[in-house]
């Protein structure tokens, strides 16, 4: 049997301040696709301005940690969270979604695309490349 190697969750500790792994990964993911979508915008869609990629990255940012945390309290432990509903609250303790994390961004850039005249699949062409960054 392989040993499951014992690492500390938390990467920064300064006083009671912690900061985790996980949302380092989260910074790392959101702001890497950032700047990708920077240079596709260059190339792909001049015609957007800054303030409407900062906007498009903004909705997907928050499609994926409020549709992953609230995919968690739905599929994975439903009970607990209604018994405790301040519980949904405290990400500190964990639970995110993929599958929640995948329909809050689908839902938010729908949206997104509906409020700046884009097709729902034109939006998803230029933002596909960005998931391999997000997801690694």
């Amino acid at each position: 049997m392989l040993p499951y190697p014992q690492i500390d969750p938390v990467a920064i500790a300064i006083g009671p301040l912690q900061i985790h792994w996980y949302g380092l990964m989260y910074l790392i993911g959101i702001g890497g696709a950032w700047w990708l979508a920077s240079l596709r915008v260059q190339r792909f869609a001049p015609e957007w301005p800054k303030d409407k990629l900062s906007d498009l990255v903004f909705w997907v940012a928050m499609g994926v940690i409020v549709g992953g945390r609230l995919g968690y309290v739905l599929f994975y432990d439903l009970a607990a969270y209604t018994n405790q509903p301040s519980l949904i609250l405290q990400v500190w303790k964990g639970g995110m979604s993929f599958h929640g994390g995948l329909i809050g961004v689908l839902l938010c850039s729908w949206i997104f695309a509906r409020r700046n005249g884009k097709s729902f699949f034109e939006l998803m062409d230029f933002i596909a490349p960005f998931v391999p960054i997000g997801l690694g």
